[in-house]
């Protein structure tokens, strides 16, 4: 799976002021459609407030945080699907990220174009669907037209896979001809390992992200209401933002200038920080901790990762020639404030190559190679 996530949306709902705030680093913005038409791609820090408690005990001459990588795609119009709106180049771009935060907009500006003439989230996020369940469509009948040689085949592994590939395809026609995105089909794993190579668009984890204007942070409006019950019944997420108020706190200088001006907000933390944890769960990625005298480092792996293959996270030499690992959980530290005592109370622990490492882990790695 891509580590990383797509930002989608019809034109002018906010993509582009978004991932400004996201990565700090300005992308291309402007009310009219196909401003963006090569993706920007951005590397955000993943907030973690672990991360600075781990500090207050270690002392670190530095802290390096777990970063994710965003990428803004061009907006998709009606009719993507058959290439309107440079269409095919866009959904070749939404095929290479993992996840996808599908920006919908909760606002009403006679000021900013909206492509389609009207304020309507559900039918702007139906719209898009579909254009990604025809896209997926095309792509599983063209598998479906290539069963016929496979399941003739003169290897039997090829014939048996064929096999089992049959009725999942059917059934992925049957629901993207309906608009029903493949992630919805209930797959499970070993299933989805018979369909992983069509890198199907709809079986991608959405998210959708409502961008609002400045008056609706605390008091949700009707369309957020909408957006939320349909969400629901697509099984995905939502997260409420206001991208313009994003930016401007991400345009502050210091941290202390932002805590004061989300505080002015009425807002315990920004937005943005919510959408970067949402889109780094939706990756299926964890985090563990090494702690030292020079750093304090958070590290990305996925979820189920054994000890050598989370070492070699860190340097492929880790893994190689890993021989154990040194683990205790951060909250065990918080709790017991340093390693004198964790050892003391039993909490530390050495591991070996078949430990499943954990989020939160603080892990030191003994390697020989």
């Amino acid at each position: 799976m891509q580590l990383n996530c797509g930002i989608v949306g019809l034109p002018n709902v906010g993509k582009s002021t978004l991932f400004s705030a996201l990565t700090s680093a300005p992308a291309e913005v402007a009310n009219y459609p196909f401003c963006t038409i090569e993706p920007n791609v951005g590397i955000v820090s993943v907030p973690d407030s672990r991360l600075g408690r781990i500090t207050g005990f270690v002392k670190p001459q530095k802290v390096i945080p777990a970063v994710v990588e965003f990428v803004d795609i061009a907006g998709l119009v009606r009719g993507a699907s058959k290439g309107e709106g440079l269409g095919n180049k866009f959904l070749g771009h939404i095929r290479q990220v993992g996840a996808i935060i599908h920006v919908v907009r909760c606002f009403d500006d006679p000021d900013v174009v909206h492509v389609e003439g009207r304020v309507d989230p559900v039918a702007d996020i139906e719209t898009i669907g579909i254009e990604l369940a025809f896209a997926d469509l095309e792509t599983v009948e063209r598998r479906r037209e290539n069963l016929v040689k496979l399941l003739k085949s003169q290897d039997k592994a090829v014939r048996d896979k064929a096999r089992a590939a049959e009725p999942l395809i059917d059934r992925l026609i049957a629901a993207l001809e309906d608009g029903t995105p493949a992630r919805n089909l209930g797959f499970d794993e070993a299933q989805r390992l018979l369909v992983q190579d069509l890198h199907l668009i709809t079986m991608k984890p959405q998210l959708y992200c409502c961008n609002v204007d400045e008056d609706c942070l605390d008091l949700e409006n009707d369309f957020v209401a909408d957006v939320r019950a349909f969400a629901e019944a697509d099984g995905s997420g939502v997260v409420v933002i206001c991208a313009k108020l994003e930016s401007e706190i991400a345009a502050l200088d210091t941290m202390e200038e932002k805590v004061e001006f989300l505080g002015a907000a009425g807002l315990a933390e920004s937005g943005l920080d919510k959408l970067i944890r949402k889109g780094y769960e939706m990756l299926g990625l964890m985090t563990y901790f090494t702690a030292g005298e020079k750093e304090v480092r958070a590290w990305t792996f996925p979820a189920a990762t054994k000890a050598p293959q989370a070492a070699g996270v860190i340097h492929s030499d880790f893994e190689r020639g890993f021989i154990r690992a040194e683990t205790y959980h951060c909250e065990d530290l918080f709790a017991f404030e340093s390693e004198q005592k964790l050892k003391e109370m039993g909490k530390l622990r050495v591991e070996g190559k078949d430990y499943t490492v954990k989020d939160g882990d603080i892990l030191h790695f003994r390697f020989n190679v």
